[in-house]
């Protein structure tokens, strides 16, 4: 009986093994917001291919994520949603022990009250009568892979050059890959700096998706 119940554990354990290395975690980030080359994926996470692939391997053998062959290109994704929620998970309750975590999380959102009555289910309202605009910052093949309902794309890289198809009278909800993802603080400041009323929603599809809210693909 004790052998069984050690692999019992032995098997569970196998995913917290998985998900113990920050970059390995950083991944199942990154393919929250989609599938992606194994290249997209060693760029979007500063590290080497060889490296990647090799974090990539140890989550596949967790069951974590799953790939196919696309010509020359291996592409990976989540194999499944619950992934993603196991993520969200996971980082929310890190945040709710761990003060250094929430000391770093403080320094991305510079004025965390200008979301005050602007929860969730309000920003799909407001958005849906059109009294404000919910910005997509993410690179353009994220957004299609899944976005917020309502939402515009427009990449950050793109932003500067774009920024005039924005009314500047209209408040504008900005969003990126999750509360470690820095591009809508960015997105932000610029626009902050060009006269507009925008704020920062730290959610990401796998965060509005964990709380029960559709996403659009």
């Amino acid at each position: 009986m004790r052998e069984l119940k050690n692999h019992l554990y032995e098997q569970v354990a196998r995913i917290g093994k998985a998900l113990s290395s920050p970059k390995r975690l950083e991944l199942i980030e990154l393919l929250c917001q989609g599938e992606k080359a194994v290249e997209t994926l060693a760029a979007d996470a500063e590290i080497s291919v060889k490296l990647t692939s090799a974090h990539l391997k140890e989550l596949r053998q967790a069951r974590l994520v799953d790939c196919r062959k696309d010509g020359k290109y291996v592409v990976y994704r989540l194999a499944d949603t619950s992934v993603a929620d196991l993520w969200v998970t996971l980082r929310t309750e890190s945040e709710e022990r761990l003060v250094e975590l929430q000391l770093a999380l403080a320094s991305i959102v510079d004025h965390p009250s200008d979301l005050d009555g602007l929860d969730r289910l309000t920003i799909l309202k407001r958005a849906a009568a059109g009294e404000l605009r919910v910005l997509d910052v993410r690179p353009a093949q994220e957004f299609a892979s899944g976005h917020l309902p309502h939402a515009l794309s427009l990449p950050l890289a793109e932003l500067k050059k774009r920024l005039a198809e924005l009314p500047i009278d209209l408040p504008v909800v900005a969003y990126c890959r999750g509360p470690f993802c820095l591009m809508a603080k960015d997105a932000v400041a610029l626009m902050r700096k060009k006269g507009y009323h925008a704020v920062h929603l730290t959610d990401g599809v796998a965060e509005w998706r964990a709380h029960g809210l559709p996403v659009e693909t």
